[in-house]
């Protein structure tokens, strides 16, 4: 099983960019938590980030027919790009959003969310935590596709 995990802009920068709100762990913090949880849920997980929306859309198109499902954190985009949206519905792969901090307690603007209307599942607030989660709940989704599928497949 293969998941995508896909950083908008910005997030590179953790650890940086105003712990106050998404905590004092870096961005290699976030990339070695990926790797454990890889290993511990027996999936592989990539890992891309951007700073750039084409970039994002690109790499979500590119997934199509290689990836089982994906776990995005759009960062600012969450709140601007129906390119994001569209890429995401377009290519029909299961997703979860996840936001390290508690977006709900926020400004106003970040109240919408582009990218969560194509998502299964949106998990904010959970800090880094939140990839993990979202890689276990797709794992857990798949898994149930894929035995289904199996069971129908030898069914008669």
């Amino acid at each position: 099983m293969k998941i995508l995990v896909i950083n908008g802009p910005n997030i590179n920068m953790l650890g940086i960019r105003e712990p106050g709100i998404y905590g004092s762990h870096s961005f290699d913090d976030l990339l070695a938590l990926l790797q454990d949880t890889a290993r511990e849920l027996g999936v592989e997980v990539l890992q891309f980030q951007s700073n750039h929306e084409g970039d994002i859309v690109d790499k979500i198109q590119w997934a199509h027919g290689k990836i089982d499902g994906i776990v995005i954190n759009p960062a600012a985009y969450t709140h601007t790009s129906v390119a994001i949206l569209d890429a995401l519905k377009a290519v029909s792969i299961p997703a979860v959003e996840v936001h390290i901090s508690d977006v709900d307690s926020r400004e106003s603007f970040r109240q919408i969310s582009y990218a969560g209307l194509a998502c299964r599942k949106t998990i904010k607030g959970h800090g880094l935590e939140g990839y993990r989660e979202a890689i276990a709940y797709l794992k857990n989704l798949l898994g149930h596709s894929q035995e289904k599928t199996d069971f129908s497949a030898t069914s008669d």
